[in-house]
């Protein structure tokens, strides 16, 4: 890699405060890769994103027969739709090719790999279980969506945090539900259907947030303050880096509910021939993981209220 390369690798990479070691190890190397050549050949971040959603549905297809060879193939599925998903968003860094469908289709992604997974797993153990495993799996289905839902909010907060509203993704309900209404079906069909569901999935995350909310309403009065020039602003000097720090220890957990502990307790799953395995560690440790950072974020974001007081 030359140096040029080097600068350009550090530069697709997202701040290091949320990066997981698993990332940084293996795919977004391999991801910077995939990107450099989509850049060569004048592939588009969507159309990367597109292909590694196809990848990950074929992994779903792959888990249902109870076959060793085939499960480890939909494993490699899963590894290579990863590859994907890390160059979709490297290759928008580099090349500058930001946008809203990106965003939310790039989230979407997952869930079609994890839909057509729990899919695959249902049938899977419909002979021996019978219809109730299809209410288990819609179960953990709404369960694993909130997981990576509150995971992506909060290190979206955490990226605020380092580098202000410009470094961040964090998108609110209100501006999305605008943006919904103000798009019209004829002209835009696709974003209008994507962004119907980016409005309940922002909805969600919010509704889960409550002192959050409170908290960026509040500093949402105190910017317009500071841009009148008033003198009365109570934000205090090292907020935000003190907002922060209290937020890093919780980056790991929200790490945790993203991609790669899902893809080592699925594999572990397949290869013991335990497909029912993976929700077992998702309806208990996940939840567990999620519903104490749920709590330690909101209760950080109350004390930060009372500074503002």
């Amino acid at each position: 890699m030359t140096e040029a390369d080097k600068i350009q690798y550090r530069a697709s990479l997202k701040h290091p405060d949320v990066e997981e070691p698993i990332d940084l190890w293996f795919y977004r190397p391999v991801g910077f890769r995939v990107a450099l050549l989509g850049r060569r050949f004048g592939w588009t971040p969507n159309q990367i994103t597109i292909a590694s959603i196809f990848l990950g549905v074929g992994c779903g297809i792959l888990c249902y027969p109870q076959n060793l060879w085939l499960n480890l193939l939909a494993i490699v599925l899963l590894i290579l739709a990863d590859i994907g998903d890390s160059a979709d968003g490297q290759l928008a860094r580099i090349t500058r090719q930001y946008s809203q469908l990106g965003r939310i289709l790039d989230g979407a992604a997952g869930d079609f790999w994890f839909a057509a997974i729990y899919i695959a797993i249902a049938m899977r153990l419909t002979p021996e279980w019978g219809i109730w495993c299809w209410l288990l799996a819609i179960v953990t289905g709404v369960c694993h969506a909130q997981q990576a839902a509150m995971a992506d909010y909060y290190r979206q907060f955490h990226l605020l945090c380092v580098n202000g509203k410009q470094g961040s993704e964090l998108d609110d309900a209100r501006d999305v539900a605008r943006q919904f209404a103000a798009t019209k079906f004829t002209d835009e069909p696709i974003l209008k259907v994507f962004l119907w569901f980016y409005r309940n999935y922002t909805t969600g995350q919010e509704r889960l947030t409550p002192r959050f909310q409170k908290l960026r309403k509040r500093l949402r009065e105190e910017a317009l303050n500071g841009s009148k020039g008033s003198s009365g602003s109570n934000v205090p000097d090292g907020f935000w880096q003190s907002l922060r720090q209290q937020s890093l220890p919780l980056m790991p957990i929200a790490n945790a509910l993203t991609f790669n502990c899902r893809a080592i307790t699925l594999f572990i799953a397949l290869m013991l021939g335990l497909p029912w395995f993976y929700w077992v560690v998702e309806l208990t440790i996940f939840n567990a993981l999620c519903i104490y950072m749920v709590c330690r974020h909101e209760a950080m974001c109350r004390n930060a209220l009372h500074q503002l007081k």
